[in-house]
């Protein structure tokens, strides 16, 4: 496995995070403002994707508490299955709820102040998707 990028789809961010190369690891990484313009953030996540010369890319599914789907899910949905058309990897969708939650409450652990926590809180919600993914994929090769 080399990296892989978590997309934290926001009706008006995109946090953007990035694992290590042996995807052990997820760091935030940056913010995208969304425009109106769907297909320039698309290319601009193609970029990222291609800088970090990412394996996969694992876009938040942001489910209802009971897990079914809302207009938010049906949405990433959609511009998941967008994304997948324009990347030459893999695109996975990875349940997102309480992300954000866990992301405020590392940020206000770590000791930054609320003000702080919103310049970085959806790129930090990027990497709590992308670690809990990597977390949960199966261990490859024997354990040592």
């Amino acid at each position: 496995m080399t990296r892989a990028i978590g997309v934290d789809l926001g009706a008006r961010r995109i946090g953007i995070a990035v694992s290590d190369p042996g995807g052990v690891l997820a760091t935030p990484v940056t913010v995208l403002l969304r425009t109106p313009d769907r297909a320039r953030l698309h290319r601009q996540i193609a970029d990222l994707v291609a800088e970090y010369e990412a394996a996969a890319v694992v876009v938040g599914l942001p489910l209802s508490l009971d897990g079914s789907d809302g207009p938010a899910a049906t949405s990433a949905r959609q511009e998941a299955a967008e994304l997948a058309m324009l990347l030459d990897v893999p695109v996975h969708l990875h349940d997102e709820r309480l992300t954000t939650v866990t992301a405020h409450r590392l940020l206000a652990a770590s000791g930054i102040d609320e003000r702080a926590r919103r310049k970085v809180i959806d790129s930090a919600a990027a990497a709590v998707l992308l670690q809990t993914w990597l977390d949960g994929r199966p261990a490859v090769g024997p354990p040592t």
